[in-house]
């Protein structure tokens, strides 16, 4: 990953955060809930929700002025921070949106113009993961299957042990899908998938799918910035997405999307038309009517706020993956279960076996120890539902997704850790919890 230091015209270093100026950057949290879930929502220190503030009453107090002499270039700066951050070769492969679903939605509005205009056959396919997030999966029947075309999901072994697994059925999806001479238009590739949680090998993905004649690649990295490494040059694909207020810091909303440089990228337009239509993707997403874009200024605050940390983003994602993986090994080992994938393919956020005796066997049992563990318990963490495979006996079927932020503490998984254990001293199952 590039250096941040001298991203936005900055050389000084900012002094060390200390215990209670991190306390107090997310003082607003509720203290009253151990908040396990940054994966859902992310979070956004004091310093930051001021700095967009800010932004908010300079727009406020003379809208034409910030129109006409704040909005244009504090876009750019922050276009060129990510071009920075993700590696990208030229700032106008760099678009600001709202989230990776209008992202994708950008991206998969593009080629529904393609079978529109006969340029793909009906039945010409898309291939995504099985486990790509919901919202996204939807956007895909919108607007492929409706406009004619195919697609193809590719089942995601869970519990997994290696990327080898991922990669094999891939593979072999790619080569199911190419049986009756089928064409594979694109292929949505997911860095790190939502639920369960496991991050992707997306660059050998990326690879056998050129070796394959996949026409374009979409990556969607909707967790990715902030929590693990991106270089799109390394990665390979086409376009790449990813939301700045997950792992970034940033206030909701706000994501990017890259465009690799083509011809192909002069015809790409942002859902909304407005003023800037055929000025390019960037522009065109750099505004789109009147709306709040203080999300999306305040990069160089947040990159000051993460450089004032050991190490900066980087060290960040590090120290945030070697603790959640020790709450991780904590959890399963009191409650005499496993990790639903190995160290190497968690980021700071890990799938933690739950006890079988309490009972999960659906997504909707799973929501309602999810509302349980919150409402009596104060413990907000993601739950996931596994359906057991054939002759499995005694299996694991659900799963809590752990996250660990710089705001947690210790105390934060003990509490989730008891409450299990009290369910589980208790003879509680999902059965017994009201709808």
């Amino acid at each position: 990953m590039a250096s941040l230091h001298s991203t936005h015209g900055t050389t000084h270093k900012p002094e060390s955060i200390t215990l209670s100026e991190l306390r107090s950057e997310f003082s607003h949290h509720d203290p009253t809930i151990a908040r396990l879930n940054n994966g859902s929502f992310g979070c956004c220190p004091s310093s930051i929700i001021s700095a967009q503030q800010r932004y908010q009453l300079l727009f406020l107090r003379q809208p034409d002025y910030f129109y006409y002499n704040t909005l244009k270039p504090s876009i750019l700066k922050s276009r060129r921070i990510i071009q920075e951050l993700i590696n990208a070769d030229h700032v106008d492969e760099v678009s600001i949106v709202d989230n990776v679903t209008t992202a994708a939605a950008i991206v998969l509005q593009h080629y529904t113009w393609s079978f529109f205009s006969s340029s793909f056959q009906p039945g010409d396919a898309a291939i995504i993961l099985h486990h790509s997030y919901s919202a996204v999966k939807k956007a895909v029947q919108a607007y492929i299957s409706r406009a004619g075309g195919h697609v193809i999901e590719v089942p995601i072994p869970f519990p997994v042990k290696s990327d080898d697994e991922i990669i094999l059925e891939f593979q072999n999806a790619l080569q199911m899908a190419k049986l009756n001479g089928r064409k594979i238009r694109l292929a949505l590739i997911d860095h790190i998938t939502s639920m369960p949680s496991v991050i992707i090998p997306v660059k050998e993905l990326v690879k056998m799918c050129r070796e394959e004649g996949v026409d374009r690649i979409f990556v969607d990295g909707a967790q990715a910035i902030g929590h693990v490494e991106i270089d799109v040059k390394d990665i390979g694909a086409d376009f790449y997405t990813s939301n700045l207020h997950k792992w970034l810091f940033c206030p909701p909303s706000a994501a990017f999307l890259y465009c690799k440089m083509s011809d192909e990228l002069s015809n790409m337009h942002h859902l909304v038309i407005s003023h800037e239509y055929g000025n390019g993707l960037a522009m065109e997403s750099g505004w789109v009517g009147t709306r709040d874009y203080s999300a999306q200024l305040v990069l160089p605050e947040v990159m000051e706020f993460v450089r004032r940390f050991e190490g900066g983003i980087e060290g960040i994602m590090s120290r945030n993956h070697e603790k959640v993986m020790e709450m991780a090994d904590m959890l399963s080992e009191a409650w005499g279960t496993e990790l639903g994938a190995p160290s190497e393919m968690c980021s700071s956020m890990v799938m933690v076996g739950m006890p079988a005796c309490l009972g999960i066997k659906s997504g909707e049992d799973a929501l309602k120890l999810r509302t349980h563990l919150r409402e009596c318990f104060g413990v907000e963490v993601h739950m996931y539902y596994r359906a057991p495979i054939e002759r499995e006996v005694d299996p694991v079927t659900g799963y809590a997704r752990i996250s660990h932020q710089v705001y947690n503490t210790v105390e934060d998984y003990h509490r989730f850790r008891d409450a299990v254990n009290k369910l589980v001293k208790d003879g509680l199952t999902c059965s017994l919890l009201p709808n």
